[in-house]
């Protein structure tokens, strides 16, 4: 795995999230609890909206647009249609966030 820097996680609030933008796309992550975060494509596979602009609750974001869930650890969609989003290795480190730049590189732009 080849870990990128991204920030402190500080940075990010409680049931907050940052956009890192990468060549293969936009890389949301999100932090769920004071030591938990979670990374995933900011791209809903649905109508294409901005999870990062969601609503985190407990270890899931539901698109703005139109309510999809998706669980942050597996990328699945919650509910009646089946859709899946990308997520990435990410890993806290004295306080760091650490991307797996290698996982990122590996995917298609969001």
């Amino acid at each position: 795995m080849n870990w990128i820097d991204i920030g402190h996680i500080e940075d990010i609030p409680v049931r907050g999230a940052r956009v890192v933008k990468t060549p293969a796309g936009c890389v949301a992550v999100f932090r769920t609890t004071p030591d938990q975060v979670y990374a995933v494509s900011d791209r809903c596979p649905h109508k294409g909206g901005p999870l990062s602009d969601g609503i985190v609750h407990d270890r899931k974001i539901t698109c703005p647009l139109h309510n999809m869930v998706f669980d942050l650890e597996t990328g699945l969609s919650q509910g009646i249609e089946e859709e899946q989003i990308a997520t990435y290795p990410i890993r806290v480190e004295d306080g760091r966030l650490l991307l797996d730049g290698e996982s990122v590189g590996k995917r298609s732009a969001a």
